[in-house]
């Protein structure tokens, strides 16, 4: 079984980095983890080559909750999130990968401090932790669901 997670964000904007600090402290757990930027439409080739039964894209995301709440976001609510610094909207990457991975899981990360040069905040990191955590362990069904209108008030 292949199980793959793309860590996307900006590192140099605060909490927008927060996707790839996921990936980053995923190395050694037995995922296939990309630090994938702002960029992560430069991955898709090793996308396609691994075929992975399920991917897992890590991302700060406006969800309008409180920063550090997490979520997964289901497809038919990704274009209502925003998530900022990457010119590909996440939609069209994950329509793009589709054919060649299992499952397809967005996991949104409500970002605060979105300042340039900020560090990620103490919130986003001990959430950044907890999905980290959560994923090494293959915990994924116990992250809440976005849900249209009772989360996104």
């Amino acid at each position: 079984m292949v199980d793959m997670v793309l860590g996307i964000g900006n590192t140099l904007n605060g909490d927008d980095g927060v996707g790839c600090y996921v990936a980053r402290h995923l190395e050694k757990t037995g995922w296939i983890s990309l630090d994938c930027g702002t960029v992560p439409e430069n991955f898709t080739g090793i996308v396609r080559r691994e075929r992975p039964d399920l991917l897992v894209l890590v991302d700060a995301a406006d969800m309008h909750l409180p920063p550090g709440e997490y979520r997964i976001i289901p497809g038919n609510l990704i274009e209502e999130v925003g998530t900022g610094t990457h010119a590909l909207p996440l939609s069209h990457l994950i329509d793009f990968l589709a054919p060649v991975a299992g499952e397809i899981l967005f996991i949104g990360i409500q970002p605060g401090s979105l300042g340039t040069g900020d560090p990620l905040s103490g919130k986003v990191k001990r959430s950044g932790d907890e999905v980290i955590r959560i994923i090494g362990e293959r915990r994924l069904d116990s992250i809440r669901v976005l849900e249209t209108g009772k989360d996104m008030d």
